[in-house]
């Protein structure tokens, strides 16, 4: 019936103090000193057998007065606790009352929470799955400069090749002509590229460390925020139907090390945010590897094609020079033929003329024995 009536009967405000205790105060009976009567009139009788009966008696007024107070003091107790019992059937159903919102707020207050949770719960769950793909596509980043390093070995020793084969080239020849030049030019320029991917490549290390050290971070507050969410659904499953509650007198206690809704939201979203730092600190990254390869790409082909085009000009050089040579060795060659067929010539026109000279000197020889004054000096002589 109490309930019934608290159900039907409106809240009530609380109590500012304690209601008065529930007990009757016991009347205690006033001290009635012993008289003894003095009869004087003509019936009095002075005997002691009759004294005793007078000791310690009421009079009847005073039995009326000490009934009718404690009937009155019974009214007021009874009316006392008919009050307190009211306020505390009031005072049952507001803390009822109060419990239920309280119980009603706590579970909205999960709720809010969970939504929270599952917001910042999906956002590090997001930011984990970017850096683990950004990861993977540093990776393969990583690859290509290690693929692109070792394609310059080729390069770079065919070029200190070239270089040491051009050594061997004989006095006239050994020139520090343009082939040299871009030779030289070919092989700084690829120790340059060597240079440039080997520090692109450790900073592409350093980078998918980074990633993954910030993707530990996250992923450790993600499963905070899972675990969390958990317990927190299961605390909003909680009812007073529930059969696994019980009390936890210790459970009221405030942590010293417990964060507050904004530091707790801050730390997640520092989290996120260094983890969006570090992805477009890859992505960036990525983006400078495809120019440097493509640079590098482009410097080393254009590289080459200087060397080929040098060594096709100092081939038409030497071509030109070695068909000038063979021209003007192929003339000497028929000088000499045709010097020596003159020679040849004049050695057999020497000797045809062996036997004229024989004549001539068989004439002045016998002429030189003319006698006298004809041993003259005559045109003959002269001849």
């Amino acid at each position: 019936a109490a309930c019934a009536e608290g159900a039907m009967a409106g809240p009530r405000a609380l109590l500012t103090k304690e209601p008065a205790p529930q007990t009757v105060p016991v009347a205690q009976l006033p001290m009635k000193v012993a008289e003894v009567a003095l009869n004087t009139g003509p019936y009095s009788s002075c005997g002691l057998a009759t004294a005793g009966f007078r000791t310690a008696k009421y009079l009847p007024h005073e039995w009326h007065e000490h009934h009718h107070g404690l009937t009155l003091e019974a009214a007021v107790g009874c009316d006392q606790a008919e009050r307190c019992c009211l306020e505390a059937r009031g005072l049952a159903r507001s803390t009822a009352a109060a419990a239920q919102r309280a119980q009603q707020d706590s579970t909205a207050a999960l709720g809010q929470r969970l939504q929270d949770i599952h917001f910042w719960k999906a956002e590090l769950q997001k930011e984990i799955e970017d850096l683990d793909s950004e990861t993977g596509l540093l990776g393969a980043q990583k690859v290509r400069l290690e693929r692109a390093l070792d394609a310059t070995e080729v390069p770079y020793a065919i070029a200190t090749d070239n270089l040491l084969c051009r050594e061997r080239r004989q006095h006239p020849d050994l020139v520090r002509d343009q082939v040299e030049i871009e030779l030289l030019k070919e092989a700084e320029l690829i120790r340059n590229i060597q240079e440039l991917l080997k520090r692109t490549l450790m900073q592409a290390v350093n980078q998918m460390r980074l990633n993954r050290d910030q993707k530990e971070v996250c992923e450790m507050d993600w499963s905070d925020k899972v675990e969390t969410y958990n317990i927190d659904e299961k605390c909003g499953r909680y009812n007073n139907q529930s059969t696994n509650i019980q009390f936890h007198p210790g459970s009221v206690k405030f942590e010293e090390s417990a964060s507050t809704p904004e530091t707790w939201s801050k730390f997640s979203h520092d989290n996120i945010y260094r983890a969006e730092r570090e992805k477009m600190a890859s992505i960036n990254l990525r983006a400078l590897i495809d120019s440097i390869l493509h640079d590098v790409s482009e410097d080393l082909r254009m590289q080459s094609a200087a060397v080929n085009e040098a060594f096709a000009k100092r081939c038409e050089e030497l071509e030109d020079a070695k068909h000038k040579l063979e021209f003007y060795l192929k003339n000497t060659l028929k000088e000499i033929g045709d010097q020596e067929a003159n020679i040849a010539a004049l050695k057999q026109a020497i000797k045809d003329k062996e036997t004229p000279m024989k004549v001539a000197q068989t004439r002045l020889y016998d002429r030189s024995f003319r006698p006298n004054v004809e041993l003259c000096r005559d045109p003959a002589q002269f001849r």
